[in-house]
C-alpha cells in the first residue's frame, strides 16, 4: 500500500519561528514530496512499547485546523437556509468566524437531533437548523466557526512536528458516552441488531454500572432508525458479547491503565469508559487499573511506572469542551494540559519507545466540511482532530487516509499482536501508516506552555464530568 506525502509549510502562523524547522530531527517530508512513501506493514518490527491515548473533548477537525497549511480545511461553510435566525441565513456559502478557544456556549452534539440534522444526507449543510439542547433556539450561525490558531499553538506545533490525521472520523455521529466506548471497544452493540447511541436516560448522571436504578440506554438500529429503549448501561445486561481492549491486553499480559479525574458524586458522572464494563467495575482492576486522579499519569511517567497502554481523560477545565466554567470564569487549558503530558513523556526515558495519540472524542456541534458516508449504527460521524506524536511518527506528515476510532484500536492490536475485537477494528485502516519505524528517531523538543506539571498537580478538581452532554 502506498500513501502520499505532503510538504510541511507553516504559512503565516507566528509560531513557525518557534518550531526550528518542521522535521524535528527526523526524515524531512520535503524529501518525500512528489514520490510514494512506504507505509509500514503490521509485520514490521515495532519499537513502540508504550501507547498513550490522550482523549480531549468536543471539537471538529475544521474547528482546530481550518487554516492549517496543507490540511483539508475551509473558512467557508454551507447552510441550508433558516429564516428564523437574526439576520436570516440564506442557502449556500457562509463565512466561518474566528473564535477564541474558551467558548461560552456549548452546542448540540447528539445523533438524534444534532448530527443527523447537520449531516443532511452527506451534504453537511444544515448546521444552521440544529437547535441548542435539541429543543431550544436554533444554533443559526454559531456552529460556523473555527478556533483562533494563536489559542491552540501547542496543537499546531505538535501537528507540524509529528503526524496529523486529517480524515479521522468518529465511529458514531453521537456524543461522549458512545465515543468513549468506541475507544475501548470499537462499537456499542448491545443486541445483535442494535447499538447504544447518545447518552442514557438519566442525563448527566448517566455513565455506566453506577448509573441510578431505572436508567436505560438509547438504541439505534443497523438502518440508523430509532431502536427504542435499551438495557441498563452495564455490560452484564447486554444481549450481545461486549469484549474490550482490556480483554485482549490481559490475555497477552500487556499492562494497562485508564486515568480519570476524581468525583465526590456518582462515579458514573465521569467519562470513565470501564465503568460500563461489568468485570472491570466489579473486579480487582477497578482499583488497580482505573486510576484517579488523572494527573497520576505525570507521576507514573516520572517514577517509571507507565503502563504499556494508557488512556488519559482530562479534568473539565483542561478538556477543550465549550462552555466550561471554573470560579465563574470560562476556561480552556486543554492545550497546556496536553503539552504537559507530552512534555513529561518526551523528557523521560519513555520517549524512545512511546506513541502518543491525541484525539478529540466527538465533533461538539462544530461545522466541518467533510462528511463520511453513513453505514450503520449512526456512523461514521464527523471528522475530529488526531495527532500522532512519537520519535517514529512521520515528521510533518498530513495523512489523507480515512480513519475511524477503530483505526486506533487496530494499531494497538497490531503493536502487541493481540488479535481483533471483531468490531470496527476489523475493516478500519490502521494508523500505522503515520509511522516510519525505519527513520532516524525524532529528537524531542519541548512544547512551550504557559502552565506546567506543578500547576496541574495542585489544581483543584471540579468533581464534574468533562462533558455534560445533551
Amino acid at each position: 500500500m502506498y500513501v502520499r506525502g505532503r510538504e510541511c509549510a507553516l504559512g503565516t502562523l507566528a509560531l513557525a519561528l518557534a518550531l526550528g524547522g518542521c522535521n524535528g530531527g527526523g526524515s524531512s517530508p520535503l524529501a518525500t514530496a512528489g514520490r510514494s512513501v512506504r507505509a509500514m506493514s503490521s509485520s514490521s518490527p515495532s519499537p513502540i512499547a508504550h501507547i498513550v491515548l490522550v482523549i480531549q473533548e468536543n471539537r471538529s477537525f475544521n474547528d482546530f485546523f481550518a487554516t492549517f497549511p496543507g490540511a483539508d480545511g475551509t473558512m467557508t461553510g454551507q447552510a441550508v437556509a433558516n429564516a428564523n435566525c437574526s439576520p436570516p441565513i440564506s442557502a449556500g456559502p457562509i463565512a466561518l468566524t474566528e473564535m477564541p478557544l474558551d467558548l461560552k456556549t456549548d452546542m448540540n452534539h447528539t445523533w438524534i437531533n444534532g448530527y443527523s440534522v447537520a449531516y443532511d444526507g452527506g451534504k453537511m449543510d444544515s448546521f444552521d437548523v440544529v437547535k441548542f439542547g435539541g429543543n431550544g433556539p436554533y444554533e443559526c450561525s454559531y456552529p460556523y466557526q473555527y478556533t483562533d490558531p494563536s489559542d491552540i499553538q501547542a496543537y499546531w506545533m505538535l501537528a507540524s512536528q509529528y503526524a496529523l490525521a486529517e480524515h479521522m472520523f468518529t465511529t458514531q455521529g453521537s456524543d461522549s458516552f458512545t465515543a468513549h466506548q468506541d475507544l475501548i471497544r470499537g462499537g456499542t452493540i448491545v443486541d445483535p441488531s442494535k447499538a447504544m447511541v447518545d447518552l442514557p436516560s438519566c442525563g448527566n448522571c448517566w455513565w455506566g454500572c453506577d448509573a441510578p436504578a431505572g436508567t436505560v440506554t438509547r438504541l439505534v438500529t443497523e438502518s440508523n432508525s430509532s431502536g427504542g429503549t435499551g438495557p441498563f448501561p452495564c455490560s452484564n445486561k447486554f444481549k450481545a458479547e461486549y469484549p474490550t481492549l482490556r480483554d485482549l491486553l490481559d490475555a497477552k499480559g500487556v499492562s494497562w491503565k485508564y486515568y480519570v479525574p476524581p468525583s465526590n458524586q456518582i462515579y458514573g458522572k465521569l467519562l470513565s469508559a470501564y465503568d460500563l464494563v461489568y468485570p472491570v467495575r466489579y473486579g480487582s482492576e477497578w482499583k488497580t487499573n482505573v486510576i484517579t486522579p488523572e494527573t497520576q499519569i505525570l507521576t507514573d511517567v516520572k517514577d517509571g511506572n507507565l503502563a504499556a497502554m494508557s488512556w488519559v481523560i482530562p479534568e473539565a477545565a483542561n478538556s477543550d469542551h465549550p462552555g466550561t466554567q471554573v470560579g465563574g470564569q470560562y476556561v480552556d487549558d486543554g492545550p497546556q494540559w496536553v503539552a504537559t503530558v507530552v512534555n513529561a513523556i518526551g523528557k523521560s526515558a519513555y520517549w524512545d519507545s512511546t506513541a502518543i495519540v491525541i484525539l478529540w472524542d466527538d465533533w461538539g456541534g462544530f461545522y466541518d466540511n467533510e462528511g463520511a458516508d453513513l453505514a450503520k449504527y449512526a456512523g461514521p460521524g464527523e471528522r475530529v482532530p488526531a495527532i500522532i506524536v512519537s520519535p517514529y511518527a512521520r515528521a510533518g506528515y498530513i495523512s489523507p487516509t480515512v480513519y475511524q476510532f477503530g483505526s486506533i484500536l487496530k494499531y494497538i492490536e497490531q503493536n502487541w499482536n493481540l488479535g481483533s475485537l471483531g468490531t470496527t477494528d476489523r475493516n478500519a485502516a490502521s494508523i500505522l501508516n503515520c509511522f516510519d519505524y525505519a527513520q532516524t528517531p525524532i529528537t524531542f523538543k519541548p512544547i512551550p506552555s504557559s502552565l506546567d506539571a506543578s500547576h496541574f498537580m495542585r489544581e483543584r478538581h471540579s468533581y464534574r464530568p468533562p462533558d455534560d452532554d445533551w
